[in-house]
């Protein structure tokens, strides 16, 4: 487990919120336009959804990060932010460095594409510079255990052969910081201990992490600290293993509730 190396923050979020709206009604067509312009009724009807509200959160150079939460808490809403994905609705979001976000693994896939035309294109996307790409392919490959399969059309590939892939490149991207979101769930079991031993040794080497994932006792092992999220806001922040059985607890007392 890492410990912060200490300095300036690499992440800052200073009274971060954000909201989205959920349509009721949208009009879809010019018959209905007309009419409710005629009528004068609002053309969309919508409401307001916070996802993010009072959002603090500074995290320093070498440190591992662990966000907790049921589904819906904001924790890739979060992580979006950090990796700016989506720009704050109110407050600033600072990063120091080069961010690889794993947010939508192989979201650049194309499927009538090659693993090994993939691989170039996800790893573009990801800033990896063409001779860096050449240097590491073959540790990728090797990573996701698809050597055999470089030249073939990803659409040939199992679903679960294009994480391992997608999640590769990633890994072996170098970044700054580095954001994850639900990487440790990818794939067996074999390969989520091959992603743990990679994070290890990024973390070994000085990199920041910030990681979302329902996976507890991993997230106790690879991170320092964790920050609990309910409903858009922080109810708790501190040591991973404090957090994590704390929410832990939570989750047992609410099944219990509801049994």
């Amino acid at each position: 487990m890492s410990t912060p190396v200490g300095g300036d923050p690499v992440i800052e979020c200073t009274d971060v919120s954000k909201q989205f709206f959920i349509y009721q009604h949208r009009t879809n067509t010019l018959q209905e336009l007309v009419r409710r312009i005629v009528l004068r009724q609002p053309i969309h009807v919508r409401r307001p959804l916070f996802q993010l509200e009072g959002f603090n959160l500074t995290v320093q150079r070498g440190e591992s990060l662990a966000l907790v939460g049921p589904n819906g808490s904001g924790k890739s809403t979060a992580l979006r932010l950090i990796a700016g994905v989506y720009a704050p609705t109110t407050g600033t979001v600072t990063t120091r460095g080069r961010i690889v976000a794993v947010i939508e693994l192989g979201a650049t896939f194309q499927p009538e594409l090659t693993g090994d035309e993939n691989l170039w294109l996800y790893a573009t996307a990801l800033g990896l510079s063409p001779a860096d790409i050449r240097r590491r392919s073959e540790e990728m490959y090797a990573f996701a255990g698809v050597q055999e399969f470089s030249d073939v059309p990803l659409k040939y590939y199992s679903s679960g052969m294009r994480v391992r892939l997608a999640a590769s490149v990633a890994l072996h991207a170098d970044p700054d910081i580095l954001l994850l979101d639900e990487v440790l769930a990818v794939g067996d079991a074999e390969f989520a201990r091959q992603c743990l031993r990679r994070l290890e040794s990024f973390q070994a080497g000085g990199g920041t992490m910030v990681v979302v994932s329902h996976n507890l006792d991993s997230l106790k092992d690879l991170c320092a600290r964790a920050v609990w999220m309910d409903h858009g806001r922080v109810r708790m922040s501190g040591s991973s293993a404090e957090v994590t059985e704390a929410y832990a607890e939570a989750i047992g007392a609410a099944d219990t509730v509801h049994a």
